[in-house]
């Protein structure tokens, strides 16, 4: 375990979802402090407790209410549906100030989820930065990671493309991607967010007519950094 991480907390918000548990998995795993958030205390908590049970004594996790996690830690990620987007972000935001917020969140309307669409402000992530303001630098990831690898010890075999409002604020955020165990790459600015959620309705259409449950995306061609 990397001390280092020890000295960086990360906020899970919707936590307590398959996406969100899972990468609160793997964090834990690799030594970071995680909070497990949620609308409910109680729901975060027994989340929380689940992943310990599963990792065992040594690791740093905790659940508690969103807006507890969120002025708790250095990071806070974002996981939860996108009918909860606003909403969330609202209870959240004056907590999120200085901080790098890291949205998973894909503007999936139901009932046509294989069908690209975008919000007014061109996506979950650009909605997000309106939302939160300038005090936050916000980054997109993690939206073409199916959640059915992430809550064991698999190998994904998927690349994740971070976008973002500054350089540095994506670097922090691949970091966090590959101490979950995956590649990451350097996706540009936060505009380019819309390629990348769009991806995911792509993605479930490709899992629907071929059978699959966890189609992802590979960099070819490029040589990832080591």
């Amino acid at each position: 375990m990397n001390d280092s991480h020890l000295l960086l907390s990360i906020a899970v918000l919707g936590g307590t979802g398959k996406e969100g548990k899972g990468l609160a998995y793997r964090w834990a795993r690799a030594g970071y402090h995680v909070y497990i958030g949620s609308r409910t205390a109680e729901k975060a908590i027994a989340a929380a407790n689940e992943i310990r049970e599963m990792l065992g004594d040594g690791i740093s996790i905790a659940g508690m209410s969103n807006p507890e996690a969120a002025r708790e830690a250095n990071i806070v990620v974002l996981t939860v549906p996108y009918s909860a987007h606003r909403d969330t972000l609202e209870s959240v935001k004056d907590e999120l100030k200085g901080k790098i917020l890291v949205d998973v969140t894909v503007p999936l309307v139901p009932p046509k989820v294989a069908t690209v669409q975008m919000p007014a402000a061109g996506s979950a992530a650009q909605e997000a930065k309106e939302i939160v303001g300038e005090d936050v630098q916000v980054c997109a990831a993690f939206q073409n990671i199916s959640h059915e690898h992430l809550l064991d010890n698999s190998d994904v075999e998927c690349d994740v493309l971070v976008t973002g409002t500054s350089k540095d604020a994506r670097a922090e955020t691949i970091k966090l991607v590959e101490a979950a165990g995956l590649n990451g790459w350097d996706a540009g600015p936060i505009e380019n967010s819309v390629v990348v959620e769009g991806l995911t309705s792509v993605l479930i259409g490709i899992n629907k007519k071929y059978g699959s449950t966890h189609a992802g995306i590979k960099i070819t061609g490029a040589k990832h950094a080591s």
